[in-house]
């Protein structure tokens, strides 16, 4: 039996699981008829996930689900969709609220259920549950999410900041819960990821405001926050602000005590020099991105995302001006706007484009760095031939050995 309007389906993740709870219970209290899934990953490593499936009232139904490859997301999203067309099918549901576990990215649970969206079910909302006070000390945290008890599956080698970083950046809502409780040392004082965290203040919100400068930003007991669980989402325009090529980057801002610094170059870096100032760079800031290129590779568009400090590199591909014309046809829109925005008569798309977020950044020492690492004018004068036998110090990060 199809339902007359499509399911709205929001999902509110996050890894402050105490300010996503009031967020969810915020939806059950205000939405008539909504009805709220959870599965809980904590018990992965006895080879299942918990189901709970509840509205305004309390807990409705509970299960288990198997893992699936040994993987508590997969099982999540195996076991996701049958119970979202079974509340579509019902007829009674007004709302499903899919409440992500702690660390599972909201990315992939999006396009899961957009995959899926038709007659029956439709992706309306996107929500990461904030706490202001909690977001610096998330940021700054390169345990591993093993080491937290957060890892989804066996291989998880994502860390807490990296996790985090891309909660925030992928939403376009996020759901504000101020002095939401994480833990508590031994003298009843408030916690987060081992550390003291005093309540929220000025520079906790400009902090966010810099990180998520796209974002919605609504206080958890506002009665916004059902609309814009129902307002509607695309996942491809989603995923072309998180892509590096065409990413909507921060811009420039300084209040609070937090900074962001755009930093744009057009020549190349000198790998040696760039990988000798890694440690610095990713560093300096609570969080960093962009997308660079290197001159041993001038091919390559190359990706920097850095949280908690540790920097990943990765290759995202060949630049726009690194294809043939007839190729031009098959990059979406997009990207082709992107390339034309930065586009330079020598180097095409090519170019530097690096953003740091932080409380106390120091933008002066960061662009003297920055820019220590380019060609000098007489390595840049010796053109791509010479750029190409540069010592090939990223391809351990880049292309390691199996």
């Amino acid at each position: 039996m199809t339902a007359p309007h499509p399911l709205p389906v929001a999902l509110v993740g996050g890894l402050h699981a105490d300010a996503r709870r009031a967020a969810v219970e915020r939806l059950l209290r205000t939405v008539p008829g909504s009805i709220a899934l959870h599965h809980d990953l904590a018990t992965a490593s006895a080879g299942t996930v918990r189901r709970t499936v509840r509205d305004r009232t309390g807990t409705l139904d509970e299960g288990e689900a198997p893992l699936v490859n040994d993987c508590a997301c997969c099982a999540l999203r195996e076991d996701l969709m049958p119970e979202l067309e079974r509340l579509a099918a019902s007829g009674t549901c007004r709302l499903a609220v899919v409440e992500l576990w702690d660390s599972v990215e909201p990315k992939a649970m999006a396009e899961v259920v957009a995959a899926h969206a038709g007659e029956d079910l439709r992706l309306t909302g996107v929500i990461t549950a904030v706490d202001p006070a909690l977001v610096l000390p998330a940021l700054g945290c390169g345990d591993d999410l093993a080491e937290a008890g957060l890892a989804a599956a066996a291989a998880d080698q994502r860390t807490v900041a990296d996790t985090f970083a891309r909660q925030l950046e992928y939403p376009t809502v996020l759901a504000l819960a101020e002095g939401t409780a994480d833990g508590e040392d031994a003298d009843g004082d408030r916690t987060a990821f081992g550390e003291p965290v005093a309540p929220a203040d000025a520079a906790d919100h400009a902090l966010l405001s810099q990180l998520a400068p796209t974002a919605r930003h609504i206080a958890v007991d506002s009665v916004e926050l059902a609309a814009a669980a129902v307002a509607g989402f695309d996942v491809e325009a989603a995923a072309a602000r998180q892509h590096p090529a065409c990413a909507l980057l921060p811009q420039e801002a300084d209040a609070d005590g937090v900074a962001t610094l755009v930093w744009r170059g057009r020549r190349p870096f000198h790998p040696g020099r760039l990988y000798a100032a890694l440690e610095d760079l990713c560093c300096a800031a609570a969080r960093s991105r962009g997308r660079f290129w290197l001159a041993d590779r001038p091919d390559t568009l190359l990706a920097w995302d850095a949280a908690g400090g540790a920097l990943c590199v990765e290759s995202a591909g060949p630049w726009l001006a690194a294809l043939p014309d007839a190729a031009w046809d098959m990059v979406p829109p997009d990207r082709r706007v992107a390339a034309s925005l930065d586009w330079d008569p020598e180097h095409g798309d090519r170019v530097q484009h690096l953003t740091f977020t932080s409380p106390g950044l120091d933008a002066d020492g960061l662009r003297t760095l920055l820019e220590s690492c380019l060609l000098t004018d007489a390595e840049y004068a010796g053109g791509p031939d010479a750029w190409r036998l540069l010592p090939a110090v990223f391809d351990e990060l880049l292309d390691p050995v199996s």
